[in-house]
């Protein structure tokens, strides 16, 4: 879609990347995955448990009730000054809910942790890791075996793809790389906010979970804009990403 923007007279900016992982023949085992094992690994000897949440138990009182004690207990560890970036993060709510798969992780009784996926249509069918949170607490590789759950149930299913979504301000290439024209002055605000903006959006911990699972394919994202990309243009975008 960058180049048909492109095609069409836009600027375009790469953004960040994607991460998707195809799920054929896919396996966490060898030498380069037993980070990841051990992690797993842990969550389960600490008594952790994961389990799809049935679809007609999704909206039920407990479960919404222990869904928002996570929320409000990991936004709270993140500090006062955090903002959710509704922009480029999933969501529980919306059109969208009755569509997505629901895992959760247990330890002594109480969800400590959850991630829900969303379907992906097109030429990379599957499924997205759309949103995860833990609380502070959670055994160590709780994610880890939330994810590494979900992962192998897709594959019992013969799910072609498990994308790992966009992470902005990583992976960026020179403008050079870009299928047209680009803005200097947005390509230079990228880099700024790639180098200095761990307190706008964790972006370099997003990007070493992501690639910790090896995925296949990963690809360049951009920002398209019609016309010249104006300082205001950049700051209703900061803006609509609560980024400021």
């Amino acid at each position: 879609q960058a180049e048909l923007h492109a095609g069409h007279g836009f600027v375009v900016n790469q953004f960040g990347a994607s991460f998707s992982i195809a799920l054929d023949g896919y396996s966490l085992g060898g030498q380069r995955m037993v980070k990841v094992r051990n992690m797993v690994n842990r969550a389960r000897r600490e008594g952790v448990s994961v389990a799809e949440v049935p679809a007609e138990e999704r909206d039920g009182a407990k479960v919404t009730a222990a869904l928002d004690a996570v929320d409000a207990a990991w936004l709270r560890a993140k500090g006062r000054h955090v903002k959710e970036l509704e922009f480029l993060i999933g969501e529980r709510g919306g059109p969208g809910a009755p569509h997505r798969r629901l895992f959760t992780a247990v330890h002594t009784g109480r969800t400590v942790g959850y991630v829900s996926y969303s379907p992906v249509f097109g030429e990379h069918a599957g499924w997205l890791y759309d949103l995860t949170r833990r609380l502070p607490d959670a055994p160590p590789g709780t994610v880890e075996l939330l994810f590494a759950t979900a992962l192998r149930q897709f594959q019992d299913e013969g799910c072609g793809w498990l994308h790992l979504g966009f992470t902005p301000f990583v992976q960026l290439g020179p403008d050079t790389a870009a299928p047209g024209p680009t803005s200097t002055f947005l390509h230079r605000c990228v880099e700024v906010l790639a180098a200095k903006g761990r307190a706008v959006y964790p972006a370099a911990a997003q990007e070493s979970f992501k690639l910790k699972w090896r995925p296949q394919l990963i690809e360049p994202e951009y920002l398209a804009f019609q016309g010249r990309v104006s300082p205001g243009a950049v700051w209703q975008l900061m803006r609509l990403t609560k980024s400021v």
